[in-house]
């Protein structure tokens, strides 16, 4: 599931804008890409790679206009872990606009998480884990707040279409190439029987540019989350996939 609290699949936060004569002089377009490796694939707190190393990448086109599109992959193993065959990769494919307004930056968007060799559809607790949501963002000054609304089935759950994921977090830039970003996100599942599956979760990010392209982070991770809702096989048996957890990652863009 895209994207997560330590470097992935979709910057929350939005760039601040430049004054008009910047803008006429930027290039029509730009085409950017990324790779990266994480200790432990988060997303919206929850481990996507059962609390063991990721490897990550992706692409992001955008125009002046305001259009963008992009893809992003990782590794997991959720959805073998959830009973299927196969499926050990994710695919994020989105596309989306960004405008200001005064002092206000916004963000409109659709995104859909493919789960290669999804096999998990037609069983009686699991359905298929393909996504779709929709999101919008507003940004103002530090603090950025977003809503995602599920088009779908959510990540598999049944009769959970028209859940919904907010959250807020703030940018702290603390100089010599280092920031911090506080964030805190509650998901609401929605559907009979799926009550146990809303949860809060919380990060607290430290990164480093460390110049070419190379960005270094770490973060505190954790939730709430219901471990009987929420859970994967672990060294020891079950564990909760949101368990509280330090989560370090590499990123190059290019």
């Amino acid at each position: 599931m895209k994207k997560i609290l330590v470097p992935s699949l979709i910057a929350l936060a939005i760039g601040s804008f430049g004054s008009v004569a910047q803008a006429q002089a930027a290039p029509e377009s730009t085409l950017s890409f990324n790779a990266g490796v994480v200790s432990d694939y988060r997303y919206r707190g929850l481990s996507q790679s059962r609390f063991e190393p990721a490897l990550q990448g992706g692409f992001d086109y955008a125009d002046k206009s305001g259009f963008y599109v992009g893809a992003w992959g990782s590794t997991i193993k959720w959805i073998k872990d959830a009973g299927a065959p196969a499926g050990s990769a994710e695919l994020d494919l989105y596309a989306g606009f960004k405008t200001s307004v005064g002092d206000v930056a916004y963000d409109v968007g659709f995104l859909r998480y493919e789960y290669t060799g999804n096999k998990l559809s037609n069983t009686v607790v699991f359905g298929n884990a393909n996504t779709n949501e929709v999101y919008g963002a507003a940004t103002y000054s530090l603090f950025t707040v977003k809503y995602s609304h599920a088009l779908s089935n959510l990540f598999g759950n049944l009769d959970s279409k028209n859940s919904y994921y907010l959250d807020l977090s703030a940018t702290l830039d603390l100089g010599d190439g280092y920031s911090l970003v506080p964030h805190v996100g509650h998901q609401k599942l929605k559907g009979a029987g799926n009550a146990a599956g809303t949860y809060t979760d919380y990060a607290l990010t430290l990164a480093k540019d460390l110049g070419n392209g190379l960005a270094l982070t770490g973060a505190v991770v954790g939730t709430d989350a219901d471990k009987n809702f929420y859970y994967t096989p672990g060294k020891q048996g079950v564990e909760g996939l949101g368990k509280s957890g330090v989560v370090v990652g590499l990123k190059y863009t290019f």
